[in-house]
């Protein structure tokens, strides 16, 4: 199930959700949080294992619309290089609102409209507080943690994620992207559900999984 829906159609409350559970330092990283990859290497340093990633919300995107999930090194690189040209070619509200559209949320579920009508049946621009941090707190693990049947896993990140919301203030509307060769805000909507192949035009000049590529 997909729906797309503009940036200013989607709730405030989901976009603060989302913000502070993925990216809190989105609004002022140029696509990638230095202090936050120091931070998670120590720790998977200390536990000897692969325990934090440190994507930020721009990262995603960049792997959500071009790149595969695999783990490799090199496609790691590659996300990054994406991730800093989306950020130099669109608004920071562009970008996240691209983002709240193809984010899964669970099998078959892609973007905020999808899945706020699918566990809410409510439209994503009047999700509340309490629903927007539960659907916030799935993100890490869609395919598990189910928004409309939760855990108490999932009910502890609902509860965190509420907590520290009222610290993050999205705009209220997206501003039209200003840069040269920026995508019109009536364009760059991915023509086919994540993880498959997109047209050549989404980006210009940014790379583009081939068909059945990974």
């Amino acid at each position: 199930m997909y729906r797309w829906v503009g940036y200013g159609r989607i709730s405030a409350n989901l976009k603060r959700a989302v913000l502070v559970a993925e990216d809190a330092a989105f609004w002022t990283h140029t696509g990638i949080d230095i202090e936050q990859i120091k931070e998670s290497m120590e720790i998977n340093m200390e536990r000897m294992e692969f325990a934090r990633g440190a994507s930020t919300i721009t990262q995603q995107l960049a792997k959500n619309l071009y790149l595969s999930p695999s783990k490799n090194p090199i496609r790691k690189v590659r996300e990054l290089l994406i991730a800093r040209r989306l950020e130099v070619e669109l608004t920071k509200p562009r970008i996240l609102e691209l983002y709240l559209n193809v984010i899964e949320w669970g099998d078959g579920i892609y973007g905020a409209e999808a899945a706020s009508r699918t566990y809410f049946g409510k439209p994503a621009s009047a999700l509340g507080a309490d629903e927007s941090a539960l659907l916030a707190a799935a993100i890490i693990n869609p395919r598990v943690l189910n928004p409309g049947g939760p855990t108490a896993r999932l009910r502890r990140r609902q509860q965190m994620i509420l907590r520290r919301m009222g610290a993050v203030t999205p705009p209220a509307n997206a501003a039209p992207p200003s840069a040269p060769g920026a995508l019109p805000a009536s364009e760059g909507v991915p023509a086919v559900l994540p993880g498959q192949a997109l047209p050549p035009t989404t980006l210009p000049g940014a790379p583009v999984k081939p068909p059945g590529g990974r």
